[in-house]
């Protein structure tokens, strides 16, 4: 039986406080395969291994259901800083853009009245040795 996404944000936000939750149907909309991301401060001074036995637990009768689960869990201190992160990354992806862009001399071209020999080249004589 396919599980819906709201049963999913039901029971995990019936866990713990949640800062953020983001849950995608990555099984093209059969709900059989879920990704969540979740951000709580529940998971403060935990490690990763913690925190997704915390989350297996908590959903162990979906995730039963499902063929495939994936996670990942941020305190709200790591979430904003790993937004930060890819705020900067953007930033400088951009600006790598635009300094590319305006140093790019565009396509090489060729005067018109160059002329080009295409008669063959005589290879040197062979020697013996």
């Amino acid at each position: 039986m396919p599980i819906s996404q709201e049963e999913l944000e039901t029971t995990i936000r019936d866990a713990w406080p949640v800062d953020h939750l983001e849950i995608i149907d990555v099984s093209s909309g059969c709900g059989e395969s879920y990704a969540v991301v979740i951000v709580s401060p529940a998971f403060e001074g935990k490690l990763t291994l913690a925190r997704h036995r915390m989350v297996n637990e908590v959903l162990k009768t979906q995730i039963a259901q499902m063929h495939a689960f994936s996670q990942k869990t941020f305190t709200p201190k790591q979430w904003a800083a790993d937004l930060q992160k890819k705020k900067e990354a953007k930033e400088m992806k951009e600006e790598m853009k635009s300094t590319v862009t305006e140093s790019d001399p565009g396509p090489v071209r060729v005067a018109a009245d160059v002329s080009i020999d295409t008669a063959p080249v005589e290879s040197a004589p062979k020697q013996d040795s």
